[in-house]
């Protein structure tokens, strides 16, 4: 029979390719409100939609309104105490700038800048007499005159830390200042910068190795300095320079105490952006001069050690120096603080009122549906256990009772499963057992007929009596936990064979502490992976070679060593042999015989170790090309005589299963 396809339907699918992106974005949003959204989050969202957005947006446009005002109102302060700390600075250097002018009026300091008269560079540095017109003693009272006079400005203005005078040809006078070195002054940056600029008063800013220095012995960051070149009347010449060294405590009094928001300050920088002035514990120590714009003030912002900043300056165009305000964005004023609190306190409780309004209406709807769905969650998680119902006869109760029966039909079939691995595992363990012992017969056959080959029948006993042990200790009454002690004897009594036919080539040692030979564990563990280090190990190599044999506890579980220096693996049997030992089971099954012939004893101990205790536990491999091979076998401690051991349960290995199935 032939279907005809539905005209509508080609019509539908035809309008649908041709969609837009925004139409499709559209449909998905609602399907997300209609379909996938549980039903208590629809019942909250009305609630929410019609009584607290509303109060929220409100909020929020208040509290944006009065941000922008009061950010502009302390913008304008800001300003205003950044320049009245700007216009307390340019006043002290006003009053330096007319102390230069009164010092160079003077008579003596006149005479001193013609070099009439000497000062005390000339006095130390010479034994010339004084020039000038009157005799010694004249000169030497204008001397002290003009050092008097130094002495009355820095007594009325005790910010001073001190004066100096240099004329032309290097002689200075000063009573608080002294070369460090005998070097011309006049080469000295500050007095060059001086004379560049002709009778015009410089801001130098903090002194930067300079050879001038004070009897106090102030640092170069304690003390600011301006100087003034003095000139030539009738030449313009220059003939001297006043230097004066101003305490930097002055400067900082006029910005220590404006205290910007919880933790801003002012800061003093000088046209290169070296600081002049900044508090002990700055938010930044240098501000970069491309930070600033062109103009005398300003506001930007800047992110510094991911802290954001606002910067406010001011500059001076007398100092050439800047006042900048520093305060993080996130110091929020007062009365900001507050307005903010009263606005976020009516939307919390608007919000808490419509929160638990809108909880207390929903739950009483979903609150059935949730719990079985957490009850359908518990059970994803292996949690088979049936689900606590009231007494409800609607249709949530009738899908309660439906759900508790479907756990307990599942239940039995696991249990009924267990029952069916368990049998299975312990059919494949002793399958796996039983390949073992004619294996190691064959071996022990070869042994007994090369002795009597080479030796006749010399040691023959020994060996019919060792290999009685070892059938004795392999058969173990049909159990397959031994003591550990049991086992020792076994490997002991095969080395012993082993021994008989190596002689000397041979050397073994048993180190196992007697307080674990207590400790229970599968039987046949050791002797197949000692029987793999004699022949593909001890064998392979040349002279004689030894096998140790350890046992400890670490981390809560047995560790049983097995350590030959025999011929070793390669990096490729090394990982083929890892891959073939993460899968035991299905190496042995369908591995080819090339592959597993010579590791099949060891994959037969793994296969049973991964069978009796899961994948925790197991062989761990190392080898190395002519060093030799250490086994390590992983086993649980288990101090009793289990009845039944079963290997844990892991989702992951049973989802791989089932994906396999």
């Amino acid at each position: 029979m032939i279907i005809m396809p539905n005209n509508d339907h080609e019509v539908e699918n035809n309008l649908g390719i041709r969609r837009t992106w925004r139409s499709v974005a559209g449909e998905y949003v609602r399907r997300l409100r209609l379909r996938n959204m549980p039903l208590r989050y629809q019942l909250m969202l009305l609630f929410l939609l019609f009584a607290i957005v509303p109060s929220v947006g409100l909020g929020l446009l208040v509290n944006w309104t009065v941000e922008r005002v009061v950010e502009r109102q302390v913008e304008g302060h800001t300003m205003q105490l950044i320049g009245k700390v700007n216009e307390a600075l340019n006043t002290k250097m006003e009053n330096l700038q007319n102390m230069t002018y009164l010092i160079a009026f003077e008579p003596d300091v006149d005479a001193f800048m013609d070099e009439k008269l000497a000062g005390d560079g000339d006095r130390l540095n010479s034994n010339k007499p004084f020039m000038g017109k009157g005799d010694a003693e004249s000169d030497q009272n204008r001397l002290y005159g003009m050092k008097q006079t130094l002495q009355g400005f820095t007594t009325l203005y005790p910010e001073i830390a001190g004066i100096v005078l240099v004329n032309g040809k290097g002689d200075y006078v000063s009573n608080d200042m002294y070369p460090r070195t005998a070097v011309n002054l006049t080469r000295e940056e500050w007095y060059q910068r001086a004379a560049a600029q002709p009778g015009i008063f410089t801001v130098l800013g903090q002194p930067r190795e300079r050879n001038m220095t004070t009897h106090v012995r102030y640092k170069e960051d304690e003390i600011v300095s301006v100087a003034r070149s003095i000139t030539d009347e009738t030449n313009g010449l220059v003939k001297g320079a006043v230097l004066i060294d101003l305490k930097l405590r002055s400067v900082s009094q006029a910005a220590r105490n404006v205290t910007l928001g919880k933790s801003g300050y002012v800061m003093v920088t000088d046209a290169a952006g070296r600081s002049v002035y900044k508090p002990e514990h700055p938010l930044i120590d240098h501000i970069p001069t491309n930070w600033f714009a062109a103009g005398e003030s300003g506001t930007f912002t800047q992110v510094v050690e991911g802290e954001t900043l606002l910067f406010m300056y001011q500059s001076s165009t007398f100092t050439g120096w800047r006042t900048v305000g520093v305060f993080p964005t996130k110091d929020s004023i007062t009365e900001v603080r507050q307005i903010q609190f009263y606005v976020v306190s009516f939307v919390f409780v608007v919000c808490l009122f419509g929160l638990s309004a809108s909880l207390w209406f929903s739950r009483s709807i979903a609150q059935p549906i949730f719990r079985l769905m957490s009850y359908m969650r518990r059970a994803e998680t292996g949690n088979l256990s049936a689900g606590r119902w009231s007494d409800r006869t609607d249709e949530i109760g009738m899908l309660g009772n439906s759900f508790n029966r479907m756990l307990s039909q599942i239940r039995q079939l696991i249990s009924l499963n267990e029952l069916r691995e368990r049998q299975k595992r312990d059919a494949e363990m002793r399958s796996l057992q039983e390949h073992i012992k004619p294996h190691f017969l064959y071996n022990t056959l070869d042994t007994i007929h090369w002795m009597a080959r080479k030796e006749g029948a010399d040691g023959v006993s020994d060996m019919v009596a060792a290999l009685s042990r070892l059938f004795r200790i392999g058969l173990s009454k049909g159990q397959d936990y031994i003591p550990l002690r049991s086992e020792l004897e076994h490997i002991h009594s095969y080395l012993q064979i082993q021994q008989t036919r190596y002689r000397d080539r041979l050397q073994y040692t048993l180190n196992v502490p007697e307080e674990i030979q207590s400790l229970y564990v599968l039987k046949l563990l050791l002797q197949p992976l000692v029987e793999n280090a004699i022949y593909h190990g001890i064998k392979g190599r040349r002279g004689p070679g030894h096998i140790g044999i350890e046992g400890k506890i670490e981390h809560g579980r047995l560790h049983l060593t097995i350590q030959d220096d025999g011929a070793g693996m390669s990096s490729e049997r090394l990982t083929e042999m890892l891959q073939l030992l993460d899968m035991p089971m299905e190496s042995l099954e369908s591995g080819s015989p090339e592959k597993t012939g010579k590791s099949y004893g060891m994959l037969n101990v793994q296969a049973r170790l991964r069978l009796a205790f899961g994948r925790d536990y197991g062989i761990a491999l190392h080898s190395s090309p002519g060093v030799g091979t250490r086994v390590t076998i992983v086993h649980p401690l288990m101090r009793e005589l289990p009845a039944v051991v079963l290997p844990p349960t892991e989702p992951e290995d049973n989802r791989e299963r089932q994906e396999k199935e």
